[in-house]
């Protein structure tokens, strides 16, 4: 027989963890820090120890915090509205951490009645299961050295490479009944792999709690919690904390543009629409079936601001990477005529949204100036990262969709059709300089029926891989930091799935060796060649050496770094055609040191290359004083430093 729980004292409402100032400042929209006082805080007044509940919702007629303490019974302890604030708050005797709860919220509109998990919860039960558990962020970090020099690891002249990851299939325990690793599992067994193979960053696919595993964490409901599947919220801390000491910084993704319905969720909270817009034209995502954030509404933003503060406070991250930025900007983003509302001036612009945006790079970067935020932006809006006092969104840098798309679409073509397909590969450089870029081969080309990024390319076996070596060196010769998703790195055959490990197996057959091994050797150059990070985001970093030789598919370019004498030179050859004696123009005479070619046999290639270097010739190529006779390997690029 079940036995129930005693039953916690009384509520108590003479005591709040809630000034004035923060009620005031919550519905004004700047609370900042919200999460220090809503949601459920362990706390002793006058030696009595308990936990103070509080939640908004300003259309409440009642509400009454249920859960393990009380038998799920919502009669027994009612908490009290704050004045007008919309805040409901009480402090409930006895109950301690590890306790179960939710909200149970009677409306005003129509009597509905919601049984809603903490919005401010910083841990749930493991889903399927949906209610909210007290918890307190006790930690002792050790990451001091790394919290110290962060700043210089990720301003944008440093080298930043990124291993984009979903943690639940990364590495999988198949003795174990195919389990995802803890986060303390996980924690070292990532950190060694990420040192082993130079990443400077690792990106968590939405780490926050999200009902729904197959989202990959993008339909979130626990803005404040570390999601319960691998662990606590304390073994989250020593996850990052452990990456942090061995020199590798985190970065979150986080999704502030749409949210979904899941009854137990934020959709309709207090039988009205409170954080989404009522009108579907503006509050549901047709795409996604979820809802859209009500960025005009005060409180919605303190809501979201403290979220995004949250991670940086608590959980010492080192960016956040926004998702979706495209839908919260566009009014009628991926809408057709009528179903969308115009803003006040006539236009599809969401001026609540960019105004947020702005608030919280703002606020973010006055708080943690040695962060990064990323904006996944896949338009042509201008200043993304711009700083805001300019009239940009005020991001450290954007994802750049657009080279993506046209790089992977460049590369799916067969190589005797490349040379009519030139501009896909030359066209980034008309806007490269526009913003801060990340130049990403994402999760999103390796799902969803588009397959593994090797499986785009053409040709038999040795191609492929020759033209996978070829993309990714060609990504490290662009101006843009780098970022990579996981299982790319070894040149994974299957698509990406959630529900499995990567397929490490592979790595005991040579050209998925070879591959990894390329790219661990491009990080290092990458981090040790100025010419190569120092200048990303300036003109004066780049120059086309050659981008007209369509007919043979061959592209060549020079890096530079701010001291003359660190200039790169970067040649490809897009066709599996080998080229001797190909001429290509340089600044400088001397002897000019191939220091990688992605044709090495130890990366799986044929070993063509140039015998460690050639003697510059005074013979003009190019408009330049000095030129270079060179062998170009099939499908390959090569670096050759003076």
């Amino acid at each position: 027989m079940e036995t129930k729980a005693p039953i916690a004292a009384p509520v108590r409402h003479d005591v709040s963890l809630l000034s004035a100032d923060d009620l005031y400042l919550f519905n004004e929209g700047r609370n900042y820090r919200a999460y220090r006082h809503l949601g459920a805080h362990p706390a002793t007044f006058n030696g009595e120890s308990g936990t103070c509940f509080s939640v908004w919702a300003p259309n409440a007629r009642k509400v009454s915090v249920i859960g393990s303490f009380n038998n799920w019974n919502q009669n027994t302890h009612k908490l009290e509205p704050r004045g007008s604030s919309g805040i409901w708050e009480g402090f409930i005797p006895g109950v301690g951490k590890g306790s179960l709860y939710k909200f149970r919220i009677v409306s005003h509109s129509h009597g509905h009645v919601g049984e809603k998990a903490d919005p401010f919860g910083v841990y749930h039960e493991q889903p399927p299961r949906t209610a909210s558990v007290v918890w307190d962020l006790n930690y002792q970090w050790a990451d001091q050295e790394w919290m110290k020099t962060r700043g210089s690891r990720q301003s944008l002249h440093s080298p930043i490479s990124i291993y984009e990851l979903h943690l639940g299939s990364w590495m999988r325990m198949p003795e174990e009944g195919n389990r995802s690793l803890t986060y303390r599992e996980a924690a070292p067994q990532l950190a060694e792999y990420a040192e082993r193979m130079k990443f400077t960053h690792i990106e968590l696919l939405p780490i926050m709690e999200h009902p729904f595993y197959a989202s990959w964490g993008y339909q979130t409901t626990g803005y404040f919690a570390p999601t319960s599947r691998y662990g606590t919220p304390q073994d989250f801390m020593y996850f990052v904390d452990y990456l942090h000491q061995h020199g590798i910084g985190v970065i979150l993704d986080w999704v502030p543009s749409h949210f979904p319905s899941d009854a137990h969720g934020l959709a309709y909270f207090d039988g009205t629409h409170l954080f989404e817009h009522a009108d579907w034209r503006s509050g549901f995502h047709p795409d996604w079936n979820t809802y859209i954030y009500n960025y005009g509404r005060n409180e919605v933003r303190s809501f979201l601001m403290s979220s995004a503060m949250f991670w940086l406070d608590e959980f010492h991250a080192d960016g956040l990477r926004v998702d979706a930025v495209a839908s919260m900007l566009y009014l009628d983003y991926s809408r057709r005529e009528g179903e969308w509302i115009p803003n006040k001036y006539g236009g599809r612009e969401n001026l609540d949204a960019i105004e947020f945006l702005r608030q919280l790079n703002h606020e973010a970067y006055s708080e943690h100036p040695d962060i990064q935020t990323y904006a996944e932006e896949s338009t042509a809006w201008p200043m993304v990262s711009r700083p805001t006092y300019v009239g940009g969104l005020g991001f450290g840098m954007k994802w750049d969709m657009g080279w993506m798309h046209d790089t992977l679409a460049y590369f799916s073509h067969d190589p005797i059709h490349r040379q009519f397909h030139h501009h896909l590969l030359t066209f980034r450089m008309l806007y490269g300089f526009s913003e801060n870029f990340v130049l990403p081969l994402s999760h999103d080309e390796v799902v969803h029926g588009k397959g593994s990024l090797v499986g785009k390319m053409p040709g038999d076996e040795w191609q492929k891989f020759a033209n996978l070596r070829l993309l990714y060196g060609y990504m490290f010769a662009q101006p843009g930091k780098k970022l990579l998703f996981m299982g790319d790195e070894f040149g994974q055959v299957r698509e990406w799935g959630h529900d499995m490990s990567l397929e490490w197996h592979v790595l005991q057959f040579g050209v998925h060796k070879g591959v990894q091994n390329w790219v661990e050797q491009l990080n290092r150059l990458y981090q040790s060649e100025p010419a190569l990070y120092e200048l990303d985001n300036e003109p004066e970093g780049f120059e086309w050496v050659d981008c007209n030789d369509t007919g043979a598919s061959v592209i060549s370019l020079l890096r530079k770094g701010k001291k003359p004498e660190d200039t790169i030179l970067v040649v490809c050859n897009f066709t599996p055609v080998p080229r001797d004696g190909y001429r290509i123009g340089v600044p400088f005479g001397g002897f000019w040191r191939e220091i990688l070619n992605s044709d090495a046999l130890e990366y799986g290639g044929s070993g063509m290359g140039n015998l460690g270097g050639k003697e510059a010739d005074a013979v003009s190529t190019h408009g330049r004083p000095y030129s270079l006779s060179l062998s170009l390997p099939p499908l390959g690029i090569e670096f050759f430093r003076r």
